[in-house]
């Protein structure tokens, strides 16, 4: 089983994002409400009916991913609990339980019609659970290295935050934005064009944090600093990229679904920034 625990660690994660992808396909092609109540798909039905067309199907399946979700998680923390790991044992139970917070979150956007800020909610909330998988993966393998000095420590979580900040307003920048998830779903109200704008400020900010980290991080030689904050430059600019593309070409789904997958990868990459700075034996 002890030879399982890293395998699991990366099902975890990869499920984990998994899940924000098929959730992001549900909304852009405005199956968002296929089934339009929870936690039936119909008054009547726990499955979709005929009349409900390919929208009901694609909403449908995305709730059953729930259970590979949660299957994923179980086997994890038994394998965990049984190799005596306490901390991955926490880890583990944090995971798992975060699976059904997401299925009640995931209810509560559709009786509330795909309130922008529900689902705003329900998206970050996968982001930290991936945050918290990233956390568990390095428990399990993270390679020796020693804590770093406190003001790489400080600027990490810095680094943390900024990214944080650029997260949440993207889920402002999509409530505001044409991909509702259904045509009757609401909208924010908010400007477009000013949360756009707003959001890439705080593009420029994580930016300029994440090279001072980097610059840190080389001065005092700690080689996991260094590849942890250089994968999240490199996300930093493939999601920049996507962002403007997406921005100056009309939103299409394509390129949202890929800055959804990206955004994923940049929490995690957050996460593995912060860990990078303590030591790990």
């Amino acid at each position: 089983m002890n030879r399982a625990l890293v395998p699991l660690a990366w099902a975890n994660l990869a499920a984990n994002i998994g899940i924000v992808v098929t959730g992001g396909a549900v909304r852009l092609t405005a199956s968002g409400l296929g089934c339009p109540t929870w936690p039936r798909c119909t008054e009547d039905s726990y499955v979709p009916v005929a009349e409900m067309g390919i929208h009901g199907v694609i909403e449908f399946g995305n709730r059953l991913l729930t259970f590979v979700l949660a299957a994923v998680a179980l086997l994890t923390f038994l394998a965990v609990w049984r190799a005596g790991r306490r901390r991955a044992t926490r880890l583990a139970l944090v995971i798992g339980l975060g699976i059904p917070a997401q299925a009640l979150l995931g209810g509560l956007t559709v009786l509330t019609n795909l309130n922008p800020w529900v689902v705003a909610f329900h998206f970050l909330v996968s982001m930290a659970i991936i945050g918290v998988c990233v956390m568990l993966l390095d428990e399990l393998r993270g390679p020796d290295r020693p804590a770093a000095p406190e003001r790489v420590r400080r600027l990490a979580w810095l680094v943390f935050g900024a990214g944080w900040l650029v997260l949440y307003l993207g889920t402002v920048v999509t409530g505001a934005g044409p991909h509702a998830g259904d045509a009757d779903a609401p909208r924010s109200g908010l400007d477009t064009q000013l949360t756009s704008q707003v959001h890439a400020l705080s593009v420029y900010l994580l930016l300029a944090v994440t090279l001072g980290m980097l610059a840190l991080s080389r001065r005092h030689r700690l080689s996991v600093a260094v590849r942890a904050t250089a994968a999240l430059l490199v996300l930093i600019f493939a999601q920049g990229a996507i962002g403007y593309w997406q921005y100056f070409t009309g939103l299409p789904e394509l390129l949202v679904g890929l800055h959804m997958f990206g955004a994923a990868l940049t929490s995690a990459a957050l996460a593995w920034v912060v860990l990078s700075t303590f030591a790990h034996e």
